[in-house]
């Protein structure tokens, strides 16, 4: 048995009983699959995680890729090439590409659903897969000539990147200075270095194609000034695909990495050896508006990946407290002769295992519920409902930095009380906790920062789209506690998030407030700055509890109908106790939150820097 475990039954749940997704399966933009095909393809799609990409986890993070230096070429360990091979080959990823380059049109929610058991079984497998993806988006934003070397990146199978980020340029990207120089045959020459770049550098294809923001000469400083180029390691004859020789980017470095060792983060540098050749993507100027498209779903990614982690890492953690005996119950610690029990029965232990079920479970409705706003978009302009449309993907903006940085950040804490539900144990290589750890934690980091994140929330998608996304959110909220008002087994569930989204408007009117005082005394914003990650995690804590509260509505209503079996009616069992939890633990803590965040003044900014 690999170390993966999944969570069909609760994709299933999810998708199917408490969003509905099946019912927009088999007809309109989605007629190709229906919600039977559906269900067997998530079934497959576990088979291939949690076996052959879940079996060179542990080998592939012990013996990692050998990067050569004098050549810029890396070697990829053997166990980890069959995982991979085993993913390319099954061609799920088709779920995300184009009809017309040979896809097959795919509900969001659907699609990320099968990317969350593959990265939970291996995240690098799908990230040095990312290929297909790069040439939809090529595809859609590209010339006609671009189209064919998008049809040509799927057809051979060819790896991508995203190139944003230099030595001094991170996540302000319109400080980059790598440049581009325009030929007299319509190609650029492509000069700088890039760094922390994910698959930069491997031999499981034969080419990688990387997309590059860099700065035409004469372009203006900032974003503003960036274009995309599409720059390949190998080039190649535009018609055929057939590779012609090596362009001039090199791999210069592989980072040494506290965790996804197997995945190469490489520094590459353009334009040393020989001239790096590359093609302006679309013939517009439009760099950080492209990159953008891919930045939103790397974002999605991440956040599914760290959720992933969190799910397969309770369940192990639940294996083992169901066989490790320790101590007598706690009703009888004073008794020597008590028999020792298995410690999923001390209260303590089951507090960790619930608090790690509630994050688990809520924050992949969460990915699953911002996903199934796209698709309820696509829906929408199907029927000819722009404004319907519209919204929908605001709500799905809204919540993307959500599901990345808290995702992010509660999948870090809840995987250290996994690790801590083993005891020592949990610290030793005999058991994934210390892997999950170690590769989860990066999640924080890339795409993004949580800070970011925060920032991206509140300035973006509150601020800057004037609450309709987030007056969209809340009053979807507000109207399912209207509708179980009268159900007197959820009223607990119904008080606690009713103060919980009185708590966080409260907190968005009160940063508002702030950020309109900035007009009249610009120091006004550090205070709004103070809290943006703040409110970050309280914008998820409070949709965790509504999803959780929803799947507890749901749960509720098919165990009065007496139809589920003893397997099933535990699983709903479990679904009102999650959200009776979480009401009761966490949704409580945003007063507390509300009134920190009400406190904030700027001490901390006038405070001299030597005090730190």
């Amino acid at each position: 048995m690999t170390h993966y475990r999944s969570n069909l039954r609760d994709l299933y749940f999810t998708l199917f009983e408490v969003l509905g997704a099946d019912r927009r399966m088999g007809a309109g933009p989605f007629a190709a699959l229906d919600a039977v095909t559906a269900r067997d393809v998530l079934a497959e799609v576990e088979r291939l995680a949690t076996g052959p990409v879940a079996a060179s986890y542990t080998e592939s993070d012990r013996n990692p890729p050998v990067y050569d230096p004098g050549t810029g070429s890396v070697e990829m360990p053997t166990p980890f090439r069959r995982s991979y091979r085993a993913y390319a080959d099954a061609e799920w990823w088709r779920l995300d590409l184009p009809e017309e380059l040979g896809g097959t049109p795919a509900p969001r929610a659907l699609w990320w659903a099968a990317v969350e058991m593959v990265q939970g079984a291996q995240a690098p497998v799908f990230m040095f897969g990312s290929g297909p993806a790069f040439a939809g988006l090529l595809y859609r934003i590209g010339t006609p000539g671009q189209r064919r070397i998008a049809e040509i990146m799927v057809d051979r199978g060819w790896g991508a990147t995203m190139a944003l980020t230099e030595p001094d340029a991170g996540s302000d990207v319109g400080a980059g200075t790598t440049r581009a120089v325009r030929r007299p045959d319509g190609t650029w020459h492509i000069e700088g270095v890039k760094r922390f770049i994910t698959s930069a550098e491997h031999d499981l294809e034969e080419n990688i194609v990387h997309f590059v923001l860099a700065r035409p000469e004469g372009a203006g400083p900032g974003t503003r000034g960036l274009s995309m180029f599409l720059v390949p390691k190998w080039t190649f004859d535009p018609v055929s695909g057939e590779l012609t020789g090596r362009n001039g980017v090199h791999a210069t470095n592989v980072e040494k990495k506290m965790g996804l060792r197997v995945s190469t983060t490489c520094e590459l540098t353009f334009g040393h050896r020989e001239p790096a050749v590359g093609l302006l993507v679309g013939e517009v100027h439009d760099g950080i508006a492209q990159m953008f498209r891919v930045i939103e779903s790397a974002r999605m990614q991440v956040g599914v990946k760290a959720i992933a982690t969190l799910s397969t890492g309770y369940l192990n953690a639940l294996e083992y407290a169901r066989t490790r005996v320790q101590g007598p119950d706690l009703t009888r610690a004073a008794d020597p002769a008590a028999p020792r029990v298995t410690i999923d029965r001390h209260p303590d232990v089951r507090r960790m295992l619930m608090l790690q079920k509630s994050y688990a479970e809520g924050l992949r409705a969460l990915y699953l519920y911002t996903a199934d706003r796209m698709d309820a978009a696509a829906q929408a302009r199907h029927d000819g409902d722009e404004i319907t449309a519209e919204l929908a993907e605001g709500v799905n903006d809204l919540l993307l930095p959500v599901v990345k940085g808290a995702g992010s950040e509660r999948a870090c804490e809840l995987l250290g009380l996994a690790l801590q539900t083993f005891g020592g144990s949990g610290y030793l290589q005999d058991h994934p906790l210390e892997q999950y750890l170690r590769d989860t934690r990066i999640d924080t980091l890339y795409e993004g920062t949580t800070g970011i994140q925060g920032q991206d929330l509140f300035f973006r998608k509150i601020v800057r789209d004037r609450c309709r996304a987030w007056g969209a959110l809340t009053g979807e909220i507000s109207a399912f506690l209207t509708g179980i008002e009268n159900e007197a087994r959820l009223k607990r569930e119904h008080d606690a998030l009713g103060a919980a989204l009185d708590d966080v408007r409260a907190m968005v009117d009160t940063m508002l407030g702030w950020q309109r005082a900035a007009a009249h005394d610009p120091a006004e914003v550090y205070r709004v700055g103070q809290n943006t990650t703040r409110l970050l995690m309280s914008v998820g804590d409070l949709a965790v509890g509504w999803l959780l509260a929803r799947q507890a509505a749901v749960a509720l209503t098919t165990l009065d109908t007496g139809s589920a079996d003893a397997d099933d009616t535990a699983f709903y069992q479990g679904k009102l106790a999650a959200a009776r939890f979480f009401a009761g633990t966490v949704l409580p803590e945003l007063t507390a939150r509300l009134a920190a965040l009400r406190d904030t003044d700027n001490a901390l900014m006038d405070l001299d820097a030597a005090a730190f």
